[in-house]
Parts: structure tokens; C-alpha cells; sequence
């Protein structure tokens, strides 16, 4: 079977990125990752940066470690499904825009930072200071 050129590299590529989103979700450094895997942290780089293939063995790893199915590095991705799959391919997430704000690390990063405060007060403070940070007015 042969694989037509840039396809392979183009879902290494979105595996990647989508291993980097969820590290990132939920707070974890290259090293911590690296740790629950048992793999170095220059890995988990290359697998990042699509330097180095996931096998599939590896990928369930990762998935159990990041507490996430393995479909979740997939999900964007075109493709030809087969009709059983017709429910999970209509919740597929699309391919975030250049520009938009949610697809960017320091975004999930202030999410991350923003639920972490410790009480509502706090969070509705730093809401307040966004808002007028913004001009905008309730």
C-alpha cells in the first residue's frame, strides 16, 4: 500500500498539535509528560513537532497519561469514515483559524490560570479588570 507524499506528515503534524493542546489543557510541562510515559522530554518534543511518528502503542500511553481517548489526537482530521462512525464524524472539531484566539496555548493557558484561582471573588476581579481592560461596560 503506498501512502501519497506530505499525507503522512500532514496528520503527524495534527497529532502533534493536538498532543500539545491537551498537555497544555490540562497543565502539564514536556518533562511531566515525559514522566507518566516514561519516555524523555525531547520525545515528547519530537512527537510534538511531528519530528518523530507516534506508534500506536505509544499514542495509548499518551492518551492514558493526558486522560483522554486516543480519538482526541483525530478528531479534525478529513477522512473516509464508514457509516457506523456517521455520529462521532458529525462531532468532529474543525481546523482552528490562524486567527483565532482559542486555538493559541496562552489562551487554554489563562483558562488554566483563571479556574485556578482559589475563590469566586478573585475570578470575578480579574473579570471585572479584563472588562475595563476592554472598554467594555455591563
Amino acid at each position: 500500500m503506498s501512502r501519497k507524499a506530505g499525507l503522512v506528515n500532514a496528520v503527524d503534524c495534527h497529532i502533534g498539535q493536538r498532543l500539545q493542546l491537551r498537555r497544555v489543557m490540562l497543565g502539564l510541562s514536556q518533562s511531566d509528560l515525559a514522566k507518566r510515559c516514561g519516555v524523555s522530554f525531547q520525545q515528547i518534543q519530537k512527537y510534538e513537532t511531528a519530528g518523530n511518528r507516534i506508534p500506536a502503542s505509544r499514542l495509548f500511553d499518551l492518551s492514558q497519561a493526558l486522560e483522554t481517548s486516543v480519538a482526541f489526537f483525530f478528531a479534525g482530521l478529513p477522512g473516509n469514515f464508514p457509516p457506523e462512525t456517521k455520529a462521532i464524524r458529525s462531532m468532529r472539531v474543525s481546523e482552528p483559524k490562524e486567527d483565532d484566539p482559542l486555538s493559541k496555548n496562552e489562551s487554554l493557558q489563562l483558562v488554566n490560570l483563571y479556574w485556578g484561582l482559589a475563590s469566586d471573588e478573585q475570578r470575578d476581579m480579574i473579570m471585572k479588570m479584563l472588562k475595563t481592560l476592554n472598554g467594555v461596560t455591563d
